[in-house]
C-alpha cells in the first residue's frame, strides 16, 4: 500500500510561513486539508529525529543538552512507544574523540538508534563504521517501513550530496515496500543559508512513490519543511551547539494506519508546527 503524501493540514505558532511545491513558491493558505481525526488511529511506525548536538563544542553545555535529549527520547517512548531514533548528522563538534563518549550515552536509550554522518563528525567511513556498528550509508526497516540513512559529508567535514549509486540501488530494492524515510543531514537544496543543490538526488527521488519524507539536519535555525516535487522536506533545528532557533527541541514522526503521516516538533513540553501530510 502506498501513502498518500498529496494532502495535509499544518498548524503552526508562526505567521507568514511559504512552502516550496515542485520548485514554486506556495502560500500556506493552498495547502490547508482537514485533519480527519488522524491523531486517534494506529500507528504504523512512530519515531524521534533529532540533530546538531555538537558535542565538545567551546561554551556550549553540550554534556547537558545530550543529557536532556536522552530524557526527552526516555520521556517519550514512555508516554506512547517509540519504534526508534534517529540522530541527523552533527553528533560532535570536530574532535572525534568524542564520538565514543556519545555513543555510551546514546546506548542507554530503551529503543534502538540510528546516526547520520554530519560535516562536524569528521572521521573516515570506517572509523564511523567501527565506533557506530553501521555504516555510513546504512538502511534500515521496521515492519515493512525503509529508513535510508546517507551521509552528506566526510573525513575532511565537506558537504556533499548523497551517493545516488548507493540510493538507487536501496531505493529499487524496497519500492514495494509501505513507506521509506530519507535521513541525510545537509539539505540538498539551497533554501537554506547552508545548503547546497543536489539536482540529481532530487530527480532520482520522483522516480518513487512510496517516500513518504526527507529529514535534514544541520540548519539549526529551521523547524519547519519544504515541499519539493510533492515530497516534504523536514527540519528539526537543534539539540545543541551554540546558534540557531531560541529552543533545543526535537520532531516527532508517526506514519497512521490509514497512511498518512502526523509529524511536529517539540520544544521541551511543548508540541510546535503540527503537520499531517
Amino acid at each position: 500500500m502506498i501513502p498518500n503524501r498529496r494532502s495535509f493540514i499544518r498548524k503552526s505558532i508562526y505567521t507568514g510561513f511559504a512552502i516550496f511545491a515542485g520548485g514554486q513558491l506556495l502560500s500556506q493558505k493552498n495547502w490547508m486539508h482537514s485533519s480527519d481525526g488522524i491523531t486517534s488511529k494506529p500507528n504504523l511506525l512512530r519515531f524521534l529525529v533529532a540533530s546538531d548536538g555538537h558535542y565538545g563544542q567551546a561554551d556550549t553545555n553540550y554534556q547537558q543538552n545530550l543529557d536532556d535529549l536522552i530524557a526527552h527520547i526516555k520521556r517519550e517512548h514512555a508516554l506512547e512507544p517509540l519504534d526508534c531514533c534517529i540522530i541527523n548528522g552533527d553528533l560532535v563538534h570536530d574532535e572525534k574523540k568524542y564520538l565514543p563518549i556519545v555513543k555510551q550515552h546514546l546506548d542507554q536509550l530503551p529503543i534502538p538508534y540510528f546516526v547520520t554522518q554530519g560535516n562536524h563528525d569528521q572521521v573516515s567511513a570506517e572509523e564511523w563504521e567501527s565506533i557506530w556498528g553501521m555504516p555510513v550509508n546504512h538502511t534500515a526497516v521496521i515492519r515493512d517501513q525503509v529508513l535510508l540513512m546517507a551521509t552528506t559529508s566526510n573525513e575532511k567535514g565537506e558537504y556533499i550530496c548523497a551517493d545516488l549509486d548507493w540510493l538507487k540501488t536501496e531505493l529499487d530494492k524496497y519500492k514495494n515496500h509501505t513507506a521509506i524515510y530519507i535521513f541525510i543531514h545537509i539539505t540538498p537544496e539551497k533554501w537554506t543559508s547552508y545548503g547546497i543543490q543536489c539536482d540529481q538526488f532530487l530527480q532520482l527521488l520522483t522516480q518513487y512513490k512510496n517516500i513518504v519524507a526527507v529529514f535534514n539536519g544541520h540548519d539549526h535555525d529551521q523547524d519547519h519543511f519544504k515541499i519539493k516535487n510533492k515530497i516534504p522536506f523536514l527540519f528539526d533545528g537543534h539539540y545543541g551547539g551554540n546558534w540557531g532557533l531560541d529552543y533545543k527541541g526535537y520532531r516527532i514522526v508517526a506514519l497512521k494506519e490509514n497512511n498518512q503521516l502526523h509529524t511536529y516538533m517539540m520544544n521541551s513540553e511543548f508540541k510546535l508546527n503540527e503537520a499531517y501530510f
